[in-house]
């Protein structure tokens, strides 16, 4: 059964859509360390609004960072050549509009200069080792 979807899909679909998931859950979680190690406060992490989520809502100094983490296996055939390349238009107007959706909402932190938005891909390789592409003011 396809886990977003509730549609029977057989179980091999299943069981790559749970490794997808955490996959992703990893490369979010890995991303979140590496930016608080590098001196950012993090706001929000999986943040859930009515039109989607966010991955990370961050501070860098006095900017407001929307933090897109997009996670592949390096080598794969699938998909761009580097997962930080698969945040098209749509995706990016996606993301506009939930920032405005969570600053409407909770107005964010105080002291707030200005607004970014930032898309950081991780390739997984097979020894364990991560490549991370941080892609600063992305669009």
């Amino acid at each position: 059964m396809d886990a977003r979807r509730g549609r029977g899909r057989g179980a091999a679909w299943a069981v790559v859509t749970f490794a997808r998931q955490r996959l992703g859950r990893d490369a979010e979680r890995l991303v979140a360390t590496r930016l608080e190690r590098a001196g950012w406060r993090i706001v929000g992490r999986n943040v859930q609004l009515p039109s989607g989520e966010l991955d990370i809502v961050a501070l860098e100094g006095s900017t407001l960072v929307f933090v897109e983490v997009k996670a592949g296996r390096a080598g794969t055939t699938l998909g761009p050549e580097r997962p930080a390349h698969a945040v098209g238009r749509r995706k990016q107007l996606k993301l506009r509009r939930l920032a405005r959706e969570w600053i409407a909402k909770r107005r964010g932190p105080s002291g707030v200069a200005g607004y970014r938005f930032d898309v950081v891909g991780v390739s997984l390789g097979a020894d364990g080792l991560a490549d991370v592409d941080h892609i600063r003011s992305a669009f």
